[in-house]
């Protein structure tokens, strides 16, 4: 049987599931099944009525077509689907518009697998209870969780728009520590209601950060994308992906404790944060390796490069890097408390290098929290 990578596109065969590549959940291709409104069986022409038989992976090919090509449609007789703006292992993402209010929102339509996952389902609507009271302004928070007669299973966000912070790092190559202390805070503040609630972002990366432009022309930092449609997976799971170089998600910004299975708290958001602040400082990570399984490795064994060391050409201050190591421990005990904890202790370690505007500045904003 052929499979392919949603994400990257890239085609396998044989007993695969996850992409060697990215680690997105592969889709079975080839041969078109019949849909469920077909009627007539070709193996049987004498009894034209009957319903042809379909195997399992047939089945699931055809759900997985209808999640992905919902273009035009009305879901659940409410939003009606404007266009896929992206797609994963897990879910595609929709731009659609209330019908009756016109207000846009962002649509989450989780995979048939995952929907058909009964603990699975159990802990996303437990996490959706808690994150529709995620509202705040740098958070894009859950509107609502919803589900069609049928089984489709879609989460309703709101439609944020702006530039990607990776795609900002990409274009600007480092961003001025004025910015960085400034987006820190924002993003420290809209996890902090999560972690208030008992929500671990698990998987904060530049992709999952928006950068939105105001109505007063000023840009603010969004989070996006909390804890829904993510697999958690056992020790021996992750060791299992790890032994072929595969693992879910993003591992240049996973805490050590993540990429071990272990049990996470506010302070593997601490860490991911961190390596992100560093990244936009330097334009490059802490840590180097040729593959995902390298990487991997030197977030638990390895030492941070040091900040002045990656940017000799910035007058970084010891006490900036001395937040940052502290930030990237390798032992979550040995880190801030918590996001704003660690936005605060950046903010006062690089007041030195901000010119002060008026009105107290950035660190006055920070403590005033």
């Amino acid at each position: 049987m052929k499979l392919r990578c949603p994400t990257c596109g890239t085609l396998y065969e044989g007993d695969v599931k996850f992409c060697a590549k990215d680690g997105g959940r592969l889709l079975p291709i080839g041969g078109t099944p019949l849909m469920p409104t077909e009627t007539g069986n070709p193996d049987n022409p004498d009894n034209p009525g009957e319903t042809a038989p379909r195997s399992a992976v047939d089945v699931a090919h055809v759900k997985e077509l209808r999640h992905s090509s919902m273009t035009g449609q009305v879901l659940d007789g409410r939003y009606h689907i404007v266009k896929k703006v992206g797609e994963g292992g897990m879910s595609y993402v929709y731009l659609a518009h209330d019908v009756s209010t016109n207000v846009r929102y962002a649509i989450k339509i989780l995979s048939p697998g995952l929907a058909e996952d009964t603990n699975a389902m159990a802990r996303l609507r437990r996490e959706a209870a808690l994150g529709i009271r995620l509202e705040h302004p740098n958070v894009c928070h859950i509107v609502r969780m919803g589900e069609t007669e049928d089984g489709l299973v879609y989460v309703v966000m709101p439609f944020v728009e702006g530039e990607v912070l990776s795609d900002r790092n990409n274009r600007l190559g480092v961003v001025p520590i004025s910015q960085v202390a400034t987006w820190v805070s924002e993003i420290s503040a809209g996890l902090q209601v999560a972690h208030d609630l008992q929500i671990v972002h698990r998987d904060l990366k530049p992709e999952n950060i928006m950068i939105c432009t105001r109505p007063d022309g000023t840009e603010s930092a969004v989070v996006m994308d909390f804890g829904l449609a993510k697999e958690r997976r056992s020790v021996a799971e992750l060791e299992k992906l790890t032994a072929t170089g595969i693992i879910l998600g993003t591992p240049e910004f996973m805490s050590p404790e993540q990429l071990r299975g272990k049990t996470l708290d506010a302070r593997t958001d601490v860490y991911s944060l961190a390596l992100m602040t560093y990244e936009m400082l330097t334009g490059k990570l802490p840590f180097e390796g040729r593959t995902q399984q390298e990487l991997m490795i030197a977030r638990l064994r390895a030492e941070p490069i040091p900040l002045r060391e990656r940017r000799p050409d910035l007058a970084f201050s010891e006490a900036v890097e001395k937040v940052l190591l502290r930030a990237m421990a390798r032992d979550p005990a040995a880190r801030p408390g918590s996001t704003v904890d660690f936005a605060r202790e950046f903010a006062t370690a690089a007041q030195p290098l901000i010119s002060p505007p008026a009105g107290g500045g950035l660190l006055g904003k920070l403590f005033r929290r």
